[in-house]
């Protein structure tokens, strides 16, 4: 910190929630939904796969449908993707308006685009299909953040995403401003970073004006994957990782079977990675304990948690 200056007072972080409506595997069960989670950044919704259910967790979670204008689909698995028809039915008759854009493989586009065209023949809001293409990195963009598909091992076409923010602007000093008599059109600019340089031509420091810039947070969802070397690189170092831990230790040989996790395959990914905080989920219905999971995986990475439906996240507690 510059000396003689001091962090600004009552400035709130920027808001990153992650709001779990699903994390169950591909039955239902009176325990846990299908897979289904929504981001909060800024008031703006991100919804990552809509398993049944996911409009209804939406309304107990008091989420606003009409800030909701993305869907990431990670796979075509049922319990990835069949709750998406009602959903946007519903905001259909919601009168939602502007723009949904639904990101999705292409197989994926074409059967609910007939399932729509037949049920929902009238929208007042535009839907857009933005096609998947697993050799594209960077599948969306906006002025706060970046989604990139992470390559998963499952047994159809499947990818995670990765959310990240973009750098922010750094914080002014309003003392030190004021001090030096900083006029109000070069804010941005040391907000940029920019040092200021005072009318008689003394150079004055960015650092003496401002303080660094909140961190940016990442965000990786992978679901449904077998363990994979390839998901460990592309989530390194991220803030927090939700991975699917389908089974426990006793179920080993199904998880590679199956292309899925155990806790502890979720767990090593965590710990190779470097990630900060790992989120279990997409739980077989055979564990009427999830803790078991969760000790399992704690036992290799300790900053594990269990996701569960309800739950909302400040991801900004890194």
């Amino acid at each position: 910190m510059p000396s003689g200056g001091s962090r600004p007072t009552n400035i709130e972080m920027t808001k990153f929630e992650l709001n779990i409506l699903g994390c169950g595997s591909a039955t239902s069960s009176l325990k846990h939904l299908p897979s289904s989670q929504v981001l909060n950044l800024r008031d703006n919704l991100y919804m990552i796969d809509c398993g049944e259910g996911a409009q209804l967790e939406m309304r107990r979670m008091k989420l606003k449908f009409s800030r909701l204008n993305h869907i990431f689909i990670s796979h075509l698995h049922g319990d990835h993707c069949f709750g998406l028809p009602g959903l946007l039915s519903t905001l259909a008759l919601l009168g939602k308006t502007g723009t949904i854009t639904i990101h999705i493989f292409q197989d994926g586009a074409d059967q609910f685009q007939h399932l729509l065209g037949y049920f929902c023949r009238e929208m007042p809001y535009e839907l857009k299909w933005h096609i998947i293409d697993t050799h594209k990195a960077v599948i969306y963009e906006d002025n706060a953040i970046t989604v990139t598909t992470i390559p998963l091992r499952h047994r159809i076409p499947a990818v995670g995403f990765l959310f990240a923010e973009k750098p922010k602007l750094r914080h002014i000093i309003a003392e030190r401003v004021k001090q030096y008599d900083v006029p109000v059109y070069y804010m941005n600019s040391l907000r940029q970073g920019k040092d200021y340089v005072t009318p008689g031509g003394v150079v004055i420091p960015n650092a003496e004006l401002t303080t660094e810039p909140d961190h940016c947070v990442s965000y990786a969802y992978c679901s449904d994957t077998a363990y994979s070397k390839r998901v460990v690189n592309a989530v390194r170092g991220v803030d927090w990782l939700y991975h699917e831990s389908t089974y426990g230790d006793d179920c080993a040989k199904q998880a590679k079977q199956r292309y899925h996790s155990t806790a502890r395959d979720a767990a090593t990914v965590a710990r190779d990675a470097g990630v900060k905080h790992l989120i279990l989920g997409h739980y077989s219905k055979r564990y009427v304990d999830d803790t078991i999971l969760l000790h399992q995986a704690q036992e290799v990475f300790p900053h594990t948690i269990l996701g569960n439906e309800g739950m909302t996240l400040d991801l900004n507690q890194v």
